[in-house]
This record gives C-alpha cells, structure tokens and sequence, in this order.
C-alpha cells in the first residue's frame, strides 16, 4: 500500500504546493505584523486565526489527494446539491457586516460556504462537459453549463457578494472554449456585457457597434439570427441607464470614483487613495514590518484581506511584490501546462477552471489595490487573511495535483 502511495505521489506536480507554502508563508509574515497590539475579546487576532485554519485547510488538502479520480467524477452532482443548500443556510443567520454571507458555528470564526462553491461549480462544469465533448458545437448545448454557474451566482449575489458571483461565472468561457466550443458563440455569450459596458460613452460604443457588426458578417450566421443578435445588443446598450439605476448606491459610487477618485475622496475612494499612498510610500524595500504608518495607525481598511497588496508594499516594499506576482504567474502557467498535458478531458478541465479562479483573484485583488478596478472584496490566495477561502484554496491544490499526476512532472 505504502509503495502505492509513493508511486502516486512521485506522479504528482509538486512544485505546484511548494509555490502555495511559499504564498502562504508570505501571507503569515504580513498578518503578523498586522495583528501586532490587535486583540479581540478574546485575545485571537487575524494571524492566530489565520494560523488554525491551516489545520483544516492541510486536512482538505490531503483528503483531496486520497480521494480517486473517478469518485470525484461521479459524486460531483451530489456535492454540488450540497452546496446549493449550504449558501442558502446563512440567509438563517443574522447578518454580519450587513451580508448572509457566513455560517454561525459558535466560534469567533464563521464558515463561508460560497468559497467552496467556487470548485465545487468548476468540477461540476468539468463533468459535464467532459461527458458532453461532442455536442459542444451547438448554441443551445452550452446554455446548460452556464446555467450549473448561473444558479448559485444569483444565490451569492442575493447575500450580496457581487465579488464571489462574478467569479463563480469567470470559468465558464475558458473551459467552454478548452472543450472545443465555437469562438462565435463564446463571442455570443461576451456580446452583451460589452453592449452594456461600452453604452455610457457614446464613441466606445460606436466602435463596438462598428466591431460587433464586423464579426457577424465575417461568420455569415443566417440572415435572420444576424439581424435579431445585432439589434439585440444595441437595444440592451440603450436600456444600460436602467440597468445602472439597480446597482446599490455604494456600487455606482465605487465606479464612479474610479474614473475620478475626487468625487468622495473621504467615502466611496477612501480605500483605493489610502492604498496607494500606502504602496507609493514603501519604495522599493519598504519601510520594514511593523513600521507601515498607513497600516498600523489604521488609515488603510480591511488591510488583512482585500488590500493586504498595499500593506506588503508599504513594509516590504516593491520588490516583495514584484516577487510574489511571479510566484502567482509561475503557479497559474504551471496550471495551464497541467491542463494542455493532461491525458483526460475531465482532468484538463478541472485545471482550467481551477486555474481561471486563481487568476481573477490576484488580478481583482491586485488591480483593486492599485485603483485599476473598482473596489471589490475580493481575497488575494493564501495571503489574505480568510479561513474558508485559505481552506477552499489548499483543497483546490490538492484537485489541482490529483488532475496533474499524469500529465507531468
């Protein structure tokens, strides 16, 4: 049995988990220096918290490698029924920070079931697809799988969490177009968000009505399909004011200060300027840890999860962060090449998707820092402070090396 087991894991990307123990010793070090003279009732601060749920997250990580292929092929569908009714639970609880986001277990640290919603849907996506490679070529066979994301995306959003519903949703395009769907029908999918998006300047919009029209008369739909598509999307792009009135005041004004952070420097822009300042001010070594003013006097907010990026640059400076992308560059390449080597479908799948959620988390999270984005809570993988997202992520890793062991290494 011993012997089994040393065959199975010499067969197994590894450097894949030495780049995760390397991530979350960075993220340790950061929250410690956070957590200096940061106590709660209780005396647990965010890197004693941080620290325990690695217990749980090195447990999910090893029970994922035990588990084989084939089981987690054929009870994905019953996990993701689970998973539909763990996000519905907190709506049973009371809010916390006005969100029906985490589980009350009766401790200082809650469960956040919708963390490990994210694998759960891309496995799930990963089955059917891979049982259905063949149909893939028709329109109406690839409404189903984003129907699997669609539906717990619109329960999480209800929490709301409009950071996790979009990145259940972002897997769906790079594995429908790895399974071998047609690029004018992913464009189908991609037409309207961009309709939308470009409607609220007026030449962004003509060019995109320019290059939509461009492409349909390149792939020659039929006559009628062609005409409806088009003048579907430009109708949607006219209704955009409406579609901007339904977004929460605070989120109208996250993307409005984006463009122009002096409209409520004090509110809705405070996060993005403080974290520049704080990034901008550590230089290229940083001031040391501990030393960040920014952080420790408690001007940048949610430092240890959503904007830890700017407390590494402010005490660690430039150079850290410029090290860290590389490791989170390396890791998600290393995915990819997992995936392209893979010998099964279902596997390769599984790593595109699992890859594509690592990627939007550290761009979201390091683009947000930066003001590049609008401000999102979004984690950055194995550094943010978290317990569910840390314990989501290690099993992602484990999927990860279960999928690999064939394909390389």
């Amino acid at each position: 049995m011993f012997k089994d087991i040393y065959n199975q894991a010499s067969d197994m990307p590894i450097s894949i988990i030495f780049m995760a123990i390397m991530l979350t010793c960075l993220g340790l070090i950061v929250l410690s220096s956070i957590s200096t003279n940061q106590f709660d009732v209780i005396a647990i601060t965010t890197f004693t918290k941080q620290l325990l749920f690695l217990i749980p997250a090195l447990v999910g990580f090893l029970t994922i490698l035990f588990i084989p292929k084939y089981m987690i092929h054929k009870y994905i569908y019953a996990a993701y029924s689970l998973m539909l009714m763990l996000i519905l639970v907190p709506f049973l609880f009371e809010t916390i920070a006005g969100t029906h986001r985490w589980i009350n277990i009766g401790l200082p640290m809650g469960v956040q079931p919708s963390e490990f919603a994210k694998w759960i849907v891309v496995v799930a996506l990963a089955r059917y697809l891979s049982d259905h490679n063949l149909q893939m070529k028709k329109f109406m066979t690839i409404l189903f799988p984003i129907f699997i994301a669609l539906v717990p995306a619109i329960i999480v959003l209800q929490q709301p969490d409009l950071g996790t519903a979009i990145i259940l949703l972002t897997p769906i395009l790079p594995m429908l177009y790895w399974v071998g769907a047609r690029p004018f029908h992913l464009f189908m999918l991609v037409a309207p968000v961009l309709s939308i998006a470009t409607a609220f300047h007026t030449i962004s919009f003509t060019v995109w009505a320019i290059c939509m029209g461009s492409i349909i008369y390149m792939t020659r739909p039929r006559l009628i399909f062609g005409v409806v598509f088009y003048f579907g999307n430009i109708f949607l792009g006219l209704l955009s004011p409406f579609l901007w009135s339904s977004l929460r005041p605070y989120q109208q004004k996250r993307i409005l200060t984006l463009f122009n952070p002096e409209l409520d420097p004090l509110g809705a822009a405070y996060q993005t300027i403080q974290s520049k300042v704080a990034i901008g001010s550590g230089g290229f070594l940083g001031k040391g840890l501990g030393e960040g003013t920014q952080t420790h006097l408690k001007f940048l907010p949610v430092q240890e999860s959503d904007f830890i990026v700017s407390v590494i640059g402010e005490e660690l400076g430039f150079i850290t962060i410029a090290v860290m992308l590389i490791i989170f560059a390396n890791f998600i390449l290393k995915i990819v090449k997992l995936a392209f080597l893979a010998k099964e479908r279902f596997a390769g799948l599984v790593l595109i998707g699992i890859g594509t959620i690592f990627m939007a988390h550290v761009f979201v999270n390091t683009a947000m820092s930066t003001g590049m984005i609008p401000v999102k809570g979004l984690p950055l993988p194995f550094i943010s402070a978290g317990g569910s997202f840390l314990v989501s992520c290690f099993i992602m890793i484990g999927l990860i090396m279960k999928m690999g062991d064939e394909s390389i290494e």
